[in-house]
């Protein structure tokens, strides 16, 4: 079983999907295929993950047929610019093996180099117009740099993906991408990004609130954190390389949260941003070399 979500121009995609950021290259194919077995069908990988090609020798591996598919990369910001953007395409693509992908997003903004992030999104507009792609979108996106886009474009975006758990919520952001018909989509959606970066000894999987909730019904904190998103209207993108945890992710289906206890975890924000700050992205600090193969 799953749930799709229709983004603002019709185009359908599954609410759950599966990630695999900070997946090494040579244990992704087998981590998408195990995915994509236990029923995953929206696959979210970027250019600067290096792991690009690896998914797609997943996919293939599973005979999943491509219409079944939504799969979902990102532009990396050392290949904004119009020009470069388009070439940048030919790359995923290549390393994907396919000839149209799904969802192609702006992986940061770089608010130094704003008129080079406004070149790279003109170009996933014009490779939406062209059908090289389906939906285009962007991550990372706070209030005041999305509303500037907006101002210098012409199609809003479709999804922004930025960090979202129940240790971080972003309402103002949710709030801003719900006023443009932007669906929210969550990077590190169970908060394990708390795990290592957060206080010593504090994450969301031992949270004793949401481990109430999860005892309540059975399931795992991770299984209660990810339908939290799904009840909220999220997309949500977990990552595993255990066959044993990607199959319980997917696992979140057949029960539903009260209006209280989804209540419960909105109120553990703490506000605290696990990952860099946005407006900190600069294309000399962040470079990385996309390599063409």
């Amino acid at each position: 079983m799953s749930v799709k979500l229709t983004l603002n121009n019709g185009v359908e995609m599954p609410a759950l999907g599966f990630g695999v950021f900070q997946t090494p290259p040579e244990t992704t194919a087998a981590s998408v295929a195990e995915a994509l077995r236990v029923g995953y069908r929206l696959i979210d990988t970027a250019a600067s993950y290096f792991n690009e090609r690896e998914v797609g020798e997943g996919i293939r591996r599973s005979e999943v047929d491509r219409s079944e598919l939504f799969v979902e990369t990102k532009i990396w910001i050392s290949d904004y610019g119009y020009d470069e953007t388009l070439h940048s395409f030919d790359k995923s693509a290549g390393k994907l093996g396919v000839d149209q992908i799904d969802l192609l997003l702006l992986h940061q903004p770089v608010p130094t180099d704003f008129a080079r992030t406004i070149g790279a999104y003109k170009a996933l507009e014009k490779l939406l117009a062209d059908g090289k792609v389906r939906a285009i979108g962007i991550s990372n996106f706070m209030p005041g740099v999305l509303e500037d886009l907006l101002k210098e474009t012409g199609v809003v975006p479709a999804v922004n993906q930025v960090e979202v758990h129940p240790y971080f919520t972003q309402p103002e952001v949710q709030a801003a991408n719900a006023e443009h018909g932007i669906l929210t989509q969550a990077w590190s959606p169970m908060g394990g990004i708390t795990s290592y970066r957060g206080e010593s000894g504090k994450s969301t999987f031992n949270d004793p609130v949401i481990g109430e909730i999860a005892a309540a019904h059975g399931k795992t904190p991770a299984q209660v954190m990810l339908r939290w998103h799904l009840q909220e209207g999220r997309s949500a993108i977990p990552k595993s390389v255990n066959p044993e945890r990607i199959a319980a992710n997917f696992d979140v289906f057949g029960f539903d949260l009260t209006a209280e206890q989804l209540a419960a975890i909105d109120a553990l924000n703490t506000g605290v941003r696990g990952g860099p700050e946005p407006e900190a992205i600069t294309r000399e600090a962040f470079h990385r070399d996309i390599p063409e193969a």
